[in-house]
């Protein structure tokens, strides 16, 4: 069983990790990210545009029940965070979430 919350801090402090929805979309859409992972609070509407996104461009997804603020502090950030990519997951684990 991954850490979850572990995987999310090792990612960003060992690898490449994007925030944000419009840097998540791009990346999404170019098949630049190895994983999207979602807060639990975030719109619908947002929520839905990057699962098609992600489906278009064959990138996992993941919905993880935080709330943004909570997902913002477990990434390190002062600030709540809705989405993030994960491009390079360093000495994480968090790719082993999708399989």
């Amino acid at each position: 069983m991954v850490d979850i919350e572990k995987s999310i801090r090792m990612s960003v402090d060992t690898g490449k990790v994007e925030f944000g929805t419009r840097t998540c979309k791009y990346l999404a859409a170019h098949g630049n990210a190895k994983l999207i992972l979602l807060a639990g609070n975030c719109p619908a509407n947002l929520k839905n545009e990057i699962i098609e996104v992600c489906k278009n461009s064959n990138v996992p997804y993941k919905e993880l029940k935080y709330p943004s603020i909570e997902l913002g502090s477990l990434a390190g950030k002062p600030f709540p965070v809705l989405m993030m990519a994960i491009i390079e997951p360093g000495d994480s684990e968090i790719l082993k979430i999708i399989e």
